[in-house]
């Protein structure tokens, strides 16, 4: 290789200030300039490659394309080189010369303030002079089919020089002289350490020349005695060029989603479901996403909210591109690849964009299809899914409003009508509705056991009408959020009235102000006794064989949510629930009689706040006072005793 006289040219762009910033403020790790070196190595074997489709001489009857690193310790020097399309000398000009369109200073003040809304990368070529953090001047030699061969170099501050020069083959070379704190990027394992990391699945090999001192050995493969050890230059691929998800799926075999789900996981266990597949419209993707069958430690801590791993063209770029799932999917484990995806200058944070909506929104009904389909075709799987990531699904009802229907309809419940442990989904309960019905009724408990043992469950009983058990913490924090289902509205036995016709409200109305005007002296009495505790005492129809329960006023919060809020150090007033009394039982009847005859006994106080501590019990509320509630039972025992 020759070289003749120099042409010194100035940059474009005021580029010293430019590079300042690309060296220090654009990439958050200098190994990134190793990516896409090979990233634009990749590029020009793509094009060349693309281009020899129609034009056969253009290729030169290459065939192997290849990508390759030389690491030269003496002269300090790593070399990228590929055997793609190359530049002409007007093209090394204005691809390496002219970082911007424009040589005005409009462009630079953009770049200061690029942020989430700027697309540089590709545009202006800023992706080679990541080459600068980690080298203090970098060399060019190119040729392409249509010219001979020219270099370029520059120390990245005032301009470069253009010269023509002897080069043998096509393709271009990228020469960098390091930086003193740069020698780590001439050792063989940090270079496979970074091949690997970002650009393990380019489609080309990326190659490199590594020494091997072996021990010759003898026909039986054992080493020759006193035999000198025998240096070795062996040229290693470095690079897997397994993107699986670029292929058919009838081209993958079920130990290749295997293996590259747990290289991808770090789980030693299958995937529950694999979904690959290839968008292609407005928006074209490929994507690989696996549904884990065990849930990491971590699911619901910050440090498990993960997204998938992101890749343009075959280029890793983001390990936890959180923007391509909401957080209820992030029990997902997988790949997206696109090349329609804008990124910002780094290729480090994703734009807010519709091409990143349109992404997401194809990947959320994509997998809810999934999940679907999995419901309907296989049960047992679905519930094996649902038992393990049902709770972060429900999390969806909250954050996805667009998916409400779709989210619901995959929900699971145990019910009043199901046998323990077994799952009823929201599609059952409607098709079993019973005719009167109108509403989707549910209860919240902290266990089967609590929520059977719930007064408020007895009409529902005695009608036949069913009653779905949220039993998870996150049900009355989320379930809210879902006002109907299938055009059936969802309401809570504690809050609200039973659905009724007309004959039956008019029934139910006439006893009530019955049992008003023949317990009006016991109704003012306890309402006195527990006014600091309670909103309202009342007479209810839907009590069949409790005296007494507690419920919420119609839009009051949850016991769950107001949990939260206090977790969070919110300040929340004292809430007070409604006491239902059942004018049918007798304890109520022997209450009243109890307070004509004597109103002011302590034997009537004390069997009040017995009933009033029973329907809290029953309510799963907590006592306030512990200590009153055993003495008035005791001093009941002690009475019933006597008697």
């Amino acid at each position: 290789m020759t070289q003749s006289a120099a042409e010194r040219m100035e940059f474009k762009t005021e580029v010293s200030q430019l590079l300042d910033l690309v060296v220090h403020s654009l990439y958050s790790h200098k190994d990134i300039f190793l990516r896409e070196l090979i990233s634009n190595a990749s590029d020009a074997i793509d094009k060349l490659r693309y281009l020899s489709i129609t034009d056969a001489e253009l290729a030169g009857g290459q065939t192997a394309w290849r990508i390759k690193l030389s690491a030269d310790k003496v002269a300090r020097t790593l070399t990228i080189s590929d055997n793609g399309i190359g530049m002409t000398r007007d093209e090394l000009a204005t691809n390496l010369g002219t970082i911007a369109k424009s040589g005005t200073k409009e462009f630079l003040a953009a770049l200061q303030q690029a942020k989430d809304n700027v697309n540089l990368i590709g545009q202006f070529g800023v992706g080679f002079y990541s080459a600068f953090m980690v080298a203090d001047k970098v060399t060019v030699l190119t040729k392409s089919p249509k010219s001979e061969g020219f270099s370029w170099t520059s120390d990245g501050k005032q301009g470069f020089d253009i010269a023509p020069v002897e080069k043998a083959e096509r393709g271009t070379d990228v020469i960098l002289h390091l930086k003193e704190d740069a020698g780590n990027y001439l050792e063989e394992y940090e270079l496979r350490t970074l091949v690997k990391k970002y650009s393990d699945f380019v489609e080309f090999p990326v190659v490199m020349d590594v020494e091997r001192s072996e021990t010759p050995r003898d026909e039986k493969g054992e080493p020759v005695k006193d035999a000198q050890p025998v240096t070795t230059v062996k040229t290693e691929t470095l690079n897997s060029q397994k993107a699986i998800w670029s292929k058919n799926k009838s081209e993958v075999t079920a130990e290749e989603y295997k293996e590259f789900y747990q290289h991808l996981s770090h789980d030693f266990s299958e995937p529950l479901e694999i979904v690959h597949y290839r968008a292609e419209g407005t928006i074209e993707f490929k994507a690989l996403i696996f549904i884990p069958t065990l849930a990491p430690m971590d699911l619901f801590t910050k440090e498990g909210q993960r997204g998938l791993q992101l890749y343009i063209n075959r280029v890793f770029i983001m390990s936890d591109a959180k923007n391509l799932i909401p957080p209820y999917l992030r029990f997902l484990k997988g790949v997206v690849d696109t090349s329609d995806l804008p990124l910002n200058v780094s290729r480090e944070i994703l734009q807010q964009n519709a091409q990143l909506d349109k992404i997401r929104k194809n990947l959320v009904t994509k997998i809810l299809a999934v999940l679907k389909e999995m419901k309907e075709k296989d049960y047992e799987k679905y519930q094996k899914f649902y038992r393990t990531f049902g709770a972060v699904l429900k999390e969806g009802l909250h954050y996805d409003h667009d998916q409400h229907e779709a989210i619901a309809g995959l929900l699971l419940f145990e019910s009043t009508t199901a046998e323990p442990g077994v799952y009823r989904s929201l599609d059952q309960y409607v098709a079993d509705m019973k005719p009167e019905q109108k509403t989707i009724y549910y209860l919240a408990a902290e266990d089967r056991a609590q929520a059977l043992a719930a007064p408020r469950l007895e009409a529902y009983k005695s009608k036949g009408w069913e009653v779905l058990l949220f039993l998870e913490p996150i049900d009355e924090i989320v379930m809210p959020d879902l006002y109907e289902y299938k055009q059936k509205p969802l309401r809570s036995v504690n809050q609200g009235d039973m659905d009724a016709t007309d004959d039956e409200k008019k029934q139910l109305e006439a006893e009530i102000k019955q049992a008003g005007e023949t317990y009006k002296d016991l109704l003012a009495y306890m309402g006195k006794k527990l006014e600091s505790d309670v909103a309202e005492v009342r007479f209810s129809p839907r009590l069949t064989e409790s005296p007494a329960a507690l419920i919420s006023e119609d839009f009051g919060m949850n016991k769950s949510m107001r949990e939260m809020w206090k977790a969070m150090g919110r300040e929340l007033p004292p809430q007070k629930f409604i006491l239902e009394l059942n004018p049918k039982h007798p304890l109520i009847a022997s209450l009243a009689a109890l307070e004509k005859k004597s109103p002011l006994s302590g034997q009537l106080e004390d069997t009040l706040f017995l009933l009033y501590d029973q329907a809290q019990l029953a309510a799963g509320h907590k006592l306030k006072d512990v200590a009153a509630f055993t003495r008035r039972l005791n001093q009941l025992l002690l009475q019933t005793g006597a008697a």
